[in-house]
């Protein structure tokens, strides 16, 4: 049984900065890949960030220069540090892990967590 948990979310003023935390735990054979997506009511879920275990990286373009995506690799956890946040960044965020158990690769996605910025 894999699990995947965010956390970090919360409310934020603009400007202002967040660090969100996705933790892959179960019968992880091996990760291939995590990646953040966010998603509004009335939207497509968008893609923001993606990290391989090898640490190449691949960001949405209305996130570049703004956040940053990292892995560390032993506890099976990436980071989404988000800077400079936008009222448009509001959205619930959710994690997903490319991931292996043994001869099975699947993608576990999390429960997300609400990111909302205002004043």
């Amino acid at each position: 049984q894999v699990q995947i948990v965010e956390s970090g979310g919360g409310l934020v003023q603009p400007g202002g900065s967040l660090r969100l935390t996705c933790a892959a735990s179960g019968s992880i054979f091996r990760i291939y890949a995590m990646t953040w997506h966010r998603q509004t009511p009335g939207k497509q879920r968008e893609l923001v960030a993606q990290i391989t275990s090898g640490g190449i990286t691949d960001l949405g373009d209305s996130v570049k220069g703004r956040f940053t995506v990292s892995i560390n690799n032993a506890k099976n956890t990436v980071y989404l540090q988000m800077n400079s946040l936008k009222p448009d960044d509001t959205a619930v965020y959710y994690c997903n892990a490319d991931l292996s158990e043994g001869f099975y690769r699947s993608i576990y996605w999390g429960q997300g967590t609400q990111v909302t910025v205002s004043s």
